[in-house]
């Protein structure tokens, strides 16, 4: 019915929808390939031309085709880091960037309009549904060594999980295009398997998702641990500290490295980076620093790649946000854990050249830029409850919170997101989770801590 209705929306909207053909991709979770196959077959039945993998892929390598062979769509059959009972359906349109809106809802309505029991199904060896295969890897592949800024540096010790995930494979193999050696992979968890044996809730955000990889980078000496998620298209990292342990780094952090390193290893008044309404504000001033543009734009990567198309006057070198979601090349417009996995042990790399640790990077961050505290929670609420109480803090928001005056009041729309500045130095946001039962609360202290302020605003929500 999903897939149905997806080409009966391009159909109906994009000219040469047939001859472009619909690209199709699937990772490892249970029934992935029965699910792709079947939109292959669905596009197929419809006259459209369906690319499909004849094997699994990254969800990175299936964004990054969609523009390298001309498809009018891309479809992606994976549930990302979800437990290992869900799957899922990205959809990508011509631009290589996921669909926002009016096409999400365009296609949502024409999908509606399907009665999933007449679709019809094509045979499969339909002669419109192509097998890829290893050419667009390599395609992908050949690619990765552009997204280097310093080749000359000799890589570090490296640790890496694909957290049972089909990054594994293209990510070795990346790193040997590269010029970088080998990480010291997490062997339990390096082949693919939907089942995910060793991790339950395989994200990296996930606390003791990244254990085994703590263990594997301390083993080997590592300076730097890096995870994909089990698609691929995140990049989670940890970092050993002065005591001999291992910190994990939030998605801001990461952010922050990969900024640091691209604007001071790039040029230009015209470059653009981008993140997202609830990642931290140090990027914007670290753009204005180095003389680069740096846009903010609603949650979700989508909305990056969005940004992306709409300034085709500015060099784009980076976006992120802090869900581990890092784009540091201009192709595919969507997030890349393999090509920022590459960067970010390139990071590792110049740091140990010039005698520094990556947690001394940070600290030169913070002294440059202010001490950036991120904090996060979450309130578990029925979707209507939390949009609810969205809602009546909109109406009648606080004009104080834990003691401190509200300066200034922002409502995003697009989002459904509430910003509460405090000040220069603190700054307070709340939305309805898009994809969960809770109500999601961001804050951001610069030389404070942002916790208590956002305890305080949870008590306002109730």
């Amino acid at each position: 019915q999903a897939a149905a209705g997806l080409v009966d929306y391009l159909l109906a909207n994009v000219p040469g929808v047939a001859q472009q053909g619909v690209i199709i991709g699937y990772d490892a979770r249970r029934k992935s390939d029965v699910f792709a196959l079947d939109t292959a077959r669905v596009c197929a039945a419809r006259g459209v031309k369906a690319l499909l993998f004849e094997h699994i892929v990254p969800t990175p390598v299936l964004a990054w085709n969609i523009t390298a062979v001309g498809a009018a769509a891309g479809v992606m059959v994976t549930a990302s880091h979800n437990p290992p009972a869900d799957n899922g359906y990205k959809v990508y349109l011509g631009t290589g960037s996921q669909i926002v809106p009016p096409a999400d809802s365009d296609i949502a309505a024409c999908i509606d309009e399907v009665d999933p029991c007449t679709v019809e199904l094509s045979p499969e060896d339909s002669p419109l549904i192509v097998r890829l295969g290893a050419a667009e890897v390599d395609a992908y592949l050949a690619a990765v060594p552009a997204v280097r800024l310093r080749p000359d540096l000799p890589g570090v010790p490296v640790a890496y999980t694909a957290m049972h995930g089909v990054g594994g494979a293209t990510l070795l193999a990346a790193f040997e295009r590269a010029g970088l050696p080998a990480p010291h992979v997490v062997a339990a968890q390096q082949q693919p398997d939907g089942t995910f044996p060793t991790v339950s809730f395989p994200n990296p955000e996930e606390p003791g998702a990244m254990d085994l990889l703590l263990a594997t980078a301390a083993e080997a000496g590592a300076l730097l641990a890096l995870a994909n998620d089990p698609d691929a298209d995140r990049l989670g990292a940890a970092i050993p500290t002065p005591a001999g342990s291992w910190r994990r780094l939030g998605g801001d952090e990461i952010g922050w490295l990969l900024a640091d390193h691209i604007l001071r290893h790039t040029d230009g008044e015209g470059r653009l980076v981008v993140t997202t309404l609830v990642s931290s504000s140090l990027l914007g001033s670290m753009a204005k620093a180095h003389g680069a543009t740096c846009l903010e734009t609603f949650t979700g990567f989508k909305w990056i790649g969005h940004t992306v198309l709409e300034h085709p006057e500015l060099r784009f070198v980076f976006g992120y946000e802090q869900a581990l979601g890092y784009l540091v090349c201009g192709q595919p417009l969507d997030k890349d854990g393999i090509t920022a996995a590459v960067l970010m042990a390139e990071v590792a790399a110049l740091a140990a050249a010039e005698g520094v640790t990556l947690q001394q990077r940070l600290d030169a961050i913070a002294a440059t830029y202010g001490r950036h505290v991120m904090a996060e929670k979450s309130i578990r609420m029925a979707p209507a409850d939390g949009a609810a109480a969205v809602a009546r803090l909109r109406a009648e928001p606080p004009t104080e919170v834990g003691g401190l005056p509200v300066s200034a009041v922002q409502w995003f729309e697009e989002a459904g997101l509430l910003r509460l500045q405090m000040g220069d130095n603190l700054r307070l946001q709340v939305r309805p989770s898009g994809t969960e039962p809770k109500v999601k609360l961001y804050g951001e202290g610069i030389d404070c801590e942002p916790a208590e302020y956002l305890e305080a605003l949870a008590t306002l929500l109730g």
